[in-house]
């Protein structure tokens, strides 16, 4: 089910800011800062350090300050700065990878591994993540009986490797089974010893029947977790020492952003995405477009979302890596294809990701120690990227280093010339993302492919051309557009009660305990509940199966059955500082500025593209294709056949002719 959630508004009062805004869009190859002051944005790049996020984060402080005010002043940016909002991809791209904590589960109350087996996304997730470090609890025992069971449970996970656990019961009773579980490990294993393995109860995290979908998001919770919780505590550690205004918001997959230590850390993954979702959104309503198709291509994957008719597509159990969870997400798949993907072949096909050389050591180009090719060293090259500008001009990247690692990974086993081999390799990661887009959603004419993230740009054309796309919009702050999006969040969390009925009665009894708990949440952001605005919504479950239904919170929806299971959803919702959209299409009437030609490898051959940066461009020009693109930190190849119109926010619009 992929529906925008209906709901009934209680109106806040739009906010404004007196102070700076900073985004912050964590990648796994990049970090991107967008600095929001008034009319004025300004962004920068910084390369992502795996080994100490909260490095990169002040890097990229560093150098907004070097921007604003000409020289590192962190302290006078942070002072001046009224809320930082921070997204990560670290959680997406950890699943993706497989890379996080070992994972070891205690089922009870009949609860089966088999359950967890609904297909082969599931199984697959199942063996990566949790393997056989499963103990199963007997049914009916007590007493001394089950104090040995839960023991033996935990000390034969240990042994196995585990080193966080969670405990999950199935069906009615899983709150008394759990918290039983959660007594006797208590006393056994107190928490203050040293080596005491954390251990996650799937109650504690969400209240939600359905046995499976309860577990995989205690599981995926359990394997995000630690990362997130050491970076974010350590960034925000240092922002203090700053004497930063607000705390640390993190931008979540809802769209909405919480303090450190009020947000869980499944609501981290696939938030970097929501940041372009939310700007894809701000797009379509500005430019009027009704079926906008995205691809925010970074350095390790391919994240691909639509926005049909002003909404953001939501999905009420939104899915993690193909698997069902209880948590209502963004419908953005993230595709393991990206500018650090790494390209292979085998002697017979060409290879694209899901494994990335991420930042560090990135590709081959980059000359940090990488010597595996990628996207980016076809795209050197080929003659698009240009050593000396590349990243605007701060990072020297290598092309015999490109050369060698795709003559190597790619050339030999196919027998082909390093040339020949960057256009298969241009080839194949083009195909995989048009796919992908095709797979997502129905192309139509209506539809239009925005393209943004550093590598997006890239060759936009070709992909649009590849799923029958003949519109493109490339945003001006392209190369930061997720964390620009993250500008167009608010405060706010979702609580949810389930009721004991379907009756107005049990709907005021649910109504009461979540505005009491929606009190005391606002309050810990440092807002009152008078001044946000409020949203209720019911999720209906039954024999026709799960949707959510407005609601105000007061009678519930008619015609029910008397067997339905009613949650009742309140989002609760601080208004804070947007950014903002300008510009507009249509209106082009002078060529663009020429600046020279690149020598490019395109359509078999090499060619003398005509060259367009476009910090030079003013709005309303255009020119026509084949050509290349070009502003500080992203490229862009018009094919022919196509032309671009950059308007006077830089935006940039790329049409296909006929």
């Amino acid at each position: 089910m992929s529906v925008p959630a209906p709901c009934v508004d209680t109106a806040a009062v739009p906010a404004t800011s007196s102070g700076k805004l900073i985004n912050i869009d964590n990648g796994g190859t990049l970090t991107d800062i967008c600095v929001i002051d008034g009319a004025q944005v300004y962004r920068t790049k910084t390369v992502t350090t795996p080994y100490d996020l909260s490095k990169c984060l002040f890097d990229g402080l560093k150098k907004a300050s070097r921007l604003i005010y000409g020289d590192d002043d962190v302290q006078q940016l942070l002072l001046s700065t009224e809320y930082i909002r921070y997204s990560t991809t670290q959680g997406t791209n950890a699943l993706v990878e497989r890379k996080g904590p070992r994972l070891g589960l205690i089922a009870g109350g009949g609860l089966t591994v088999d359950a967890l087996r609904r297909d082969a996304d599931a199984s697959g997730l199942l063996d990566a993540l949790v393997g056989t470090r499963v103990q199963a609890l007997p049914g009916g025992l007590e007493g001394e009986a089950l104090d040995a069971a839960v023991t033996h449970a935990v000390t034969s996970l240990a042994s196995a490797g585990a080193n966080r656990v969670v405990v999950v019961f199935g069906g009615d009773a899983r709150v008394d089974g759990e918290t039983q579980v959660k007594k006797i490990l208590l006393r056994r294993f107190p928490p203050h010893l040293l080596g005491a393995l954390p251990i996650l109860y799937s109650h504690e995290l969400v209240d939600d029947a359905d046995d499976a979908r309860r577990t995989w998001t205690a599981l995926f919770n359990a394997f995000l977790h630690p990362a997130m919780e050491r970076f974010l505590y350590t960034a925000e550690h240092r922002l203090r020492e700053y004497k930063t205004r607000n705390p640390l918001l993190i931008f979540r997959n809802d769209g909405n952003a919480a303090r450190v230590a009020r947000t869980v850390a499944i609501k981290t993954y696939s938030s970097g995405p929501r940041g372009g979702a939310e700007g894809v959104k701000a797009l379509a309503a500005h430019y009027g477009f009704k079926h906008l198709l995205s691809m925010d291509v970074g350095g390790t994957t391919t994240d691909i979302g639509v926005v049909d008719d002003g909404h953001v597509r939501l999905d009420p159990r939104g899915r993690v890596e193909g698997v069902e969870t209880s948590f209502p997400l963004c419908d953005v798949i993230s595709v393991g294809v990206g500018g650090s993907s790494i390209i292979k072949a085998d002697g017979k096909r060409i290879q694209v990701g899901p494994e990335s050389v991420g930042g560090a050591p990135g590709p081959a180009c980059f000359g940090l120690g990488g010597t595996l090719a990628t996207i980016t060293d076809a795209f050197l090259q080929m003659g698009l990227l240009d050593p000396v500008s590349y990243f605007g001009g701060e990072l020297k990247i290598d092309v015999e280093r490109a050369r060698s690692a795709i003559a190597e990974h790619v050339g030999r086993p196919l027998g082909v010339s390093a040339d020949e081999a960057a256009q298969d390799m241009e080839a194949a990661w083009v195909s995989k993302i048009a796919d992908s887009l095709k797979k997502f959603s129905k192309i139509t004419p209506e539809t239009t492919l925005a393209a943004f993230g550093g590598a997006g740009p890239f060759v936009a054309c070709k992909v649009a051309e590849a799923a029958g796309i003949s519109r493109v919009i490339v945003p001006g702050l392209a190369a930061v557009f997720s964390a620009f999006g993250i500008g167009f969040s608010d405060i706010g969390h979702t609580f949810e009660q389930a009721l004991d009925g379907t009756d107005a009665a049990a709907m005021a009894a649910a109504r009461e305990v979540l505005l009491l708990q929606a009190q005391r949440g606002m309050f810990a952001e440092a807002a009152r509940l008078e001044e946000c605005a409020q949203r209720f919504s019911v999720l209906v479950s039954d024999a026709d199966g799960e949707r959510v239904m407005p609601c105000d919170g007061v009678t519930p929806p008619a015609g029910l059955a008397a067997d339905a299971r009613l949650v009742l959803q309140l989002e609760v919702v601080k208004p804070i500082a947007h950014a903002r959209i300008t510009g507009r299409f249509g209106s082009a009437d002078k060529p663009a500025a020429r600046d020279g030609s690149r020598r490019t490898l395109c359509g078999g051959k090499w060619q003398e593209l005509p060259l367009y940066r476009i910090e030079a461009q003013s709005g309303g020009c255009q020119a026509q294709g084949p050509c290349v693109l070009e502003e500080a930190f992203f490229t862009c190849r018009v094919e022919a056949g196509w032309r671009f119109e950059i308007n006077e926010a830089g935006d940039i619009l790329l049409s296909r002719a006929g």
